[in-house]
């Protein structure tokens, strides 16, 4: 029994089912793919990614639990080619014997190298098993194209303070899991708090709840009584003094400051935000993306700061790393301003969304072929003193041009070299 009251508060409210899941409804709402597979039984393989706390492995559960199969859940730090083996194996064997699918969860997915990965490949192929992984990175960039290739990807998303607090009721009126054997009386604004302050964190949130009431001495009334106060003593970040909505215009407002050139402004709003108790990555992420959208090839230097400054302030922390972020934030200020790579990058995709039926130039091709009069030759342009005139783009966008530089900084002295057609 003392185990189990030491068990999270967020493991022991874990859902069972999709009544009980919150968030996530681009994946799991009415009419979505996954919903679908579900309810016809034809879910294969797939990955699961995004933040922490969002769900991917309760989901990955309750979707064992539905189809009515076994389900063996791994961890790839801690597992390896022979777990994974004896796995497939059994799996190989309820499903000859009893007709059980078996579906293997693992989570921290990416961590995963080659062997381990190649080991499930055919299993995968043939039926043995159906894999969910679960990670926090990009699986495009961050596991191999194998076993991508043979999973959907869903990509999860911060959820929403108002599912998170609706989490935090059912927690606490939960009397067989939760807190609900014990006589909370809760302010609104603590559960609002509780349920901003976590970042979209789900299991976060669930244990500063648990926290704040279970080290809240119970009132004369035979109640805990959990207010703002404590609900901010009770989470892992400083006590924000911004409420969601404040939170967000705030942030628009440091961006917008930075495209409009005034440092005050955008340094006030970065030290708001950070003595608010914001993640300071969260700005330099943002800053990173200015220093192209806003300064792009008026100043490529603003980019190398910025990235420059995130680097420093994740290797060094606070209070130093925010010496270099907050330089990084006067010199995108000061910059010279041109949207013409964002501009560029949209012209570029639109272009790829309407002409997906566009073959390569002959000349452009690994193994390109050459009629007898050298017509689909490809010219090196080293040979040529750097460069040469010939066409890379398909035929029907030989004339196109995306990226038309500013008059600002040094883009208003760059010459483009257009080619068009060959010679």
């Amino acid at each position: 029994m003392d185990n189990l009251k030491r068990v999270p508060l967020a493991e022991k409210m874990r859902p069972k089912n999709f009544d009980d899941f919150v968030g996530q409804e681009h994946i799991v709402g009415k009419n979505t793919l996954l919903y679908r597979a579900i309810n016809y039984g034809t879910l294969g393989s797939c990955i699961f990614y995004g933040p922490p706390g969002t769900g991917k492995t309760t989901l990955a559960n309750i979707i064992a639990n539905t189809l009515k199969a076994n389900y063996v859940k791994i961890n790839a730090v801690t597992s390896g080619v022979a777990d994974a083996k004896a796995i497939i194996e059994r799996a190989r064997v309820d499903k000859a014997m009893f007709g059980t699918d078996t579906f293997l969860i693992l989570d921290e997915c990416h961590r995963w190298n080659k062997a381990q990965s190649d080991c499930v490949l055919e299993a995968i192929e043939d039926g043995s098993i159906f894999f969910i992984g679960t990670t926090t990175e990009n699986p495009y960039t961050s596991m191999t194209r194998a076993i991508v290739s043979r999973c959907r990807i869903f990509e999860f998303k911060s959820i929403t303070s108002k599912d998170i607090k609706k989490a935090l009721i059912r927690a606490l009126n939960d009397k067989e899991n939760g807190l609900g054997n014990m006589q909370v009386d809760y302010s609104e604004e603590a559960l609002d708090y509780l349920s901003f302050a976590c970042g979209g964190d789900l299991r976060n949130s669930l244990n500063s709840l648990e926290l704040a009431v279970m080290t809240t001495p119970i009132g004369k009334d035979k109640k805990v009584h959990l207010d703002l106060e404590v609900a901010k003593q009770s989470t892992d970040r400083k006590a924000l003094s911004l409420d969601e909505n404040m939170y967000y215009d705030f942030l628009s407002a440091f961006c917008k400051s930075l495209r409009g050139s005034d440092v005050e402004a955008a340094l006030y709003y970065s030290q708001r935000l950070i003595k608010a108790g914001c993640d300071p990555m969260i700005i330099a992420r943002r800053l990173v993306a200015h220093s192209s959208e806003d300064v792009g090839m008026a100043d490529s230097n603003a980019l190398l700061l910025s990235t420059s400054a995130m680097y420093a302030l994740e290797k060094m922390g606070q209070p130093e790393g925010l010496i270099p972020l907050s330089h990084a934030i006067i010199y995108v200020c000061e910059a010279e301003k041109s949207n013409s790579v964002i501009n560029a990058m949209h012209l570029a995709g639109e272009d790829a969304e309407k002409n997906t039926d566009n073959k390569v130039p002959n000349h452009l091709k690994n193994h390109p072929s050459t009629n007898s009069d050298g017509h689909g030759k490809y010219k090196y342009p080293h040979d040529y003193g750097g460069y040469v005139n010939q066409q890379y783009l398909p035929d029907s966008l030989k004339d196109r041009i995306y990226y038309k530089p500013g008059e600002n900084g040094r883009e208003k002295n760059l010459k483009r070299k257009k080619f068009k057609g060959e010679q």
